[in-house]
């Protein structure tokens, strides 16, 4: 189950997307959800699938690869539909003893499982195709404004990155510190569910030291190469963009209105 987790890695090949500057994924995923939360109807939910399938395409990561990352959210996805499904008031389809299943219910329950499920994995490209690095950069640039308020832009930008970039490490040390308590004997799969949620309790501690000793090894190589903050520090590839950039924010806008519109007026 670990290892299905895809959130935070990055998926090294050639595409166009991967080409892509920073900025216009961090926008395009912005602009990506602020479209699922704006749809009425059936065609706006198919435009954002036409859509997310075509960047699929263009970015040569396997789709096997991205559906896989689902698998960590599944119960949650679960719990979603079952309570839009049966706590939502409504014109009755199905009763049995006391829950009921109504229309607007089961409309809701499918919108609301096909909204988190495009959600995730659009967002999902955005760091399958950028690496840890040009993530920082392009946060950085786009939060510049917030200088203006002293606000740390360059420290919150890093903090970001690193966070993300943590996710598929701590990952793998949970899944090695798994292994090495089940060859000792432990036990994490029979049982109730609150059983189980026991047994993951002895794997904390050590995941714990290991997180600490990791932040205090990155401390310690970024103080010795003079890391102060983004206060004067240049770039060794600056981000600049290019005709595809701008012909990408072309298409989002028209993604977008046109999505919108369909998902509103049809």
């Amino acid at each position: 189950m670990l290892r299905d987790i895809t959130l935070g890695q990055y998926y090294a090949t050639e595409s166009v997307i991967h080409r892509l500057d920073p900025r216009v994924k961090l926008v395009g995923t912005i602009f990506y959800i602020i479209s699922l939360f704006c749809f009425r109807n059936a065609w706006g939910y198919g435009a954002a699938i036409v859509f997310l399938a075509l960047v699929i395409r263009l970015s040569k990561v396997p789709f096997r690869f991205m559906v896989k990352g689902m698998k960590s959210i599944l119960f949650l996805l679960l719990i979603t539909v079952v309570f839009n499904l049966f706590l939502t008031p409504g014109e009755v389809l199905v009763a049995f003893w006391k829950l009921k299943i109504t229309k607007e219910g089961l409309v809701l329950a499918v919108t609301m499982a096909v909204r988190l499920t495009l959600l995730i994995i659009g967002s999902s490209i955005m760091t399958l195709t950028t690496t840890p690095n040009n993530l920082t950069d392009g946060m950085e640039r786009l939060l510049r404004p917030l200088k203006l308020f002293r606000v740390p832009v360059h420290e919150v930008a890093m903090m970001m990155s690193i966070a993300l970039r943590f996710i598929p490490i701590l990952l793998e040390e949970t899944d090695k510190i798994m292994k090495a308590q089940l060859a000792r004997g432990a036990d994490f799969e029979s049982g109730n569910l609150l059983k189980r949620a026991k047994a993951m309790v002895p794997l904390l501690v050590p995941l714990f030291i290991s997180a600490f000793r990791r932040a205090n090894d990155l401390a310690m190589a970024m103080e010795a190469r003079c890391y102060r903050g983004g206060e004067g520090r240049t770039k060794m590839k600056p981000l600049i963009y290019r005709k595809r950039d701008y012909i990408a924010y072309l298409v989002l806008v028209i993604y977008l209105v046109g999505s919108i519109a369909a998902g509103r007026m049809l």
